[in-house]
């Protein structure tokens, strides 16, 4: 199939886009991918790109991939983000069809935020007479409240009506939680239409011994037990949370929690980690390229995913889950709905409620109090458990079906 996948965010931006594309690729289908000039997370273009110099065509690993200028994140203000958000909006649409052409089987559209990248979607598949499936990976206009706290009716009216105008056009909607359905079909999605396709984890997460690891030149963990997170420092994720559990352990001076990644807080979780007096305790690690994190979590002792308290969140499934469940390591979690249902489920550490700084804490001592072959059995089952619900292939497989089905309703007979 010749399939256009239309993303705000790719290459080099770390998103399971990437993925899909170039299994696509492998497996035999014509990708192009239309997107805008790499600025996430850090707000600024990335080396070797120009928001009005581009390049705009690039080829990498068989994916043909179509940039378009835009207005960057720069320092995640609100302001700053709906510029970024609007402008891709608006010149995909304008751009898409010169630069991409107009033969497609099908459409293809991950939405992380903004729900906004439905609009060029929609403009080339007027252009192209394509069909059009939907991956909604975060609920607008919900989020737009629990990530940005906007609140105004000003702002969440006219997004609610833009929410409503994507989804009836779209052929098929997919949600990466089963928690998202009723909300789609709030806004507008026909139930008929909406499948349920969670996130995987790429081939590169697995169990990897520690005596096998190969960790980045340069990275020096400190001895002891460690916790590791690993992902966007953002509002959403509550860090607040993290440093009262950290409080709260001080008297195990060999526990360790340790931060891989970057974002709109680090700043602020710096400042708090300073004013706190945690710097034995906290340590910010900055980010690595994607390929070695697996060798990082080899070193873990648990791996930590937090969300904030939020109605919105708590219908998420947090993309780390399947990582870290894919690797094989016991999982901390303080956080609400689907994502702590699955890791209880599939026993593979320990949920507590979201913003609960002492639960958190507990939960850690009581990982802390446990012998090593229990932690390893924790881990073996939140493997297994991914192998039966996430597993890649699987998953690839369900969307590949999804798209051959809308190209194959759409040709005539």
């Amino acid at each position: 199939m010749r399939i256009l996948i239309v993303s705000q965010y790719f290459w080099p931006e770390v998103f399971r886009v990437n993925d899909l594309a170039e299994e696509f690729v492998r497996r035999g289908h014509d990708i192009t991918v239309l997107t805008g000039v790499p600025n996430y997370p850090s707000g600024r273009a990335f080396d070797g790109y120009s928001v009005w110099r581009g390049p705009w065509r690039e080829d990498r690993r068989g994916v043909h991939i179509v940039r378009v200028p835009l207005v960057t994140r720069g320092r995640n203000r609100s302001w700053q983000l709906a510029l970024n958000y609007l402008s891709f909006a608006a010149l995909a649409s304008i751009f898409g069809s010169i630069r991409c052409g107009r033969r497609f089987d099908a459409i293809f559209v991950f939405e992380v935020s903004p729900v906004t990248v439905g609009i060029p979607a929609i403009v080339m598949r007027w252009v192209t007479g394509a069909p059009i499936a939907f991956w909604v990976q975060d609920l607008w206009p919900e989020s737009l409240t629990a990530a940005a706290g906007i609140t105004s009716r000003f702002v969440l009216t006219p997004a609610a009506a833009l929410v409503r105008w994507i989804y009836r056009r779209c052929d098929r909607i997919l949600v990466q939680s089963e928690a998202f359905t009723a909300d789609v079909v709030t806004h507008g999605g026909d139930p008929a239409r909406i499948t349920y396709v969670p996130n995987w984890a790429e081939d590169i997460y697995h169990p990897i011994a520690r005596d096998a690891a190969r960790l980045p030149t340069g990275l020096v963990l400190p001895d002891g037990f460690r916790v590791v997170f690993a992902g966007n420092i953002g509002a959403a994720q509550g860090f607040g949370t993290i440093l009262d559990a950290a409080e709260r352990t001080r008297d195990l001076p060999d526990l360790h929690w340790v931060v891989f990644g970057d974002g709109r807080e680090r700043s602020w979780v710096e400042e708090e980690v300073a004013r706190r007096g945690l710097d034995r305790f906290v340590h910010l690690l900055g980010r690595y390229p994607v390929e070695t994190m697996p060798h990082v979590f080899a070193h873990a002792d648990a791996l930590l995913v937090t969300l904030r308290r939020d109605p919105i969140f708590a219908k998420t499934i947090p993309g780390k889950v399947q990582s870290y469940l894919a690797c094989g390591k016991p999982i901390l979690a303080a956080i609400d709905g689907e994502g702590a249902r699955i890791v209880a489920v599939s026993g593979s550490g320990i949920a507590v409620p979201a913003d609960d700084g002492a639960a958190l804490a507990d939960a850690v001592r009581h990982l802390y109090g446990m012998n090593a072959r229990d932690r390893e059995a924790m881990g073996q089952r939140g493997r297994v458990y991914y192998e039966q619900h996430f597993a890649r292939t699987m998953l690839i497989d369900r969307i590949e079906h999804i798209l051959g089905a809308l190209a194959r309703a759409r040709s005539p007979a």
